[in-house]
């Protein structure tokens, strides 16, 4: 069975503190991203002023039972009130081959 990557492009919204956002990042993978089931890793990428995270996970149903959640906790919300929402999207990749 592959890993799975979800990647998400996005950006922040007008006038977000990076250094805030990107610690509400690390509270929301502390608190509950980690601790999901078939977590691997979340990588923060960032091009000017696109962003997007690099989530990879042990299977399809680990990542997709994440996206179906509602703003888990008080940390989720915090991190959604940094991103502009109509600017994600969201992909799900199947890991084909890892060289």
């Amino acid at each position: 069975m592959s890993n799975v990557v979800m990647f998400i492009t996005f950006s922040l919204v007008e006038g977000a503190s990076v250094p805030d956002f990107l610690l509400a990042a690390e509270k929301l993978n502390n608190e509950y991203m980690s601790k999901q089931k078939g977590y691997i890793s979340w990588k923060q990428l960032v091009d000017g002023e696109t962003w997007a995270d690099l989530i990879t996970w042990e299977t399809m149903d680990d990542a997709q039972k994440v996206l179906e959640e509602d703003s888990p906790n008080a940390a989720a919300e915090n991190f959604y009130s940094f991103l502009d929402m109509p600017s994600c999207k969201v992909q799900l990749f199947s890991v084909a081959k890892s060289y």
